[in-house]
């Protein structure tokens, strides 16, 4: 059983994003959501991170609190 604390660094690794510091900061910069849109539905996900995403949330996985953090960052 995994008990370790998920962060960014992990979930875009898991995304099979680059994911040190500056990575992240940059694709938090450059990256938007539109105004209520969910960040599973967002254009620059690809079709298996969008379902990573999904399935993180619907099922309220270990991953479901970085998602939401990122959720947030990336809103309008």
């Amino acid at each position: 059983m995994d008990t370790s604390k998920h962060n960014f660094s992990g979930l875009f690794k898991q995304l099979g994003l680059p994911n040190d510091k500056a990575d992240i900061e940059t694709f938090l910069r450059e990256h938007r959501l539109a105004e209520g849109q969910a960040l599973p539905k967002a254009a620059f996900w690809n079709k298996a991170q969008s379902q990573f995403l999904t399935e993180a949330l619907a099922n309220d996985s270990d991953w479901a609190e970085v998602v939401d953090e990122l959720a947030v960052l990336l809103s309008p």
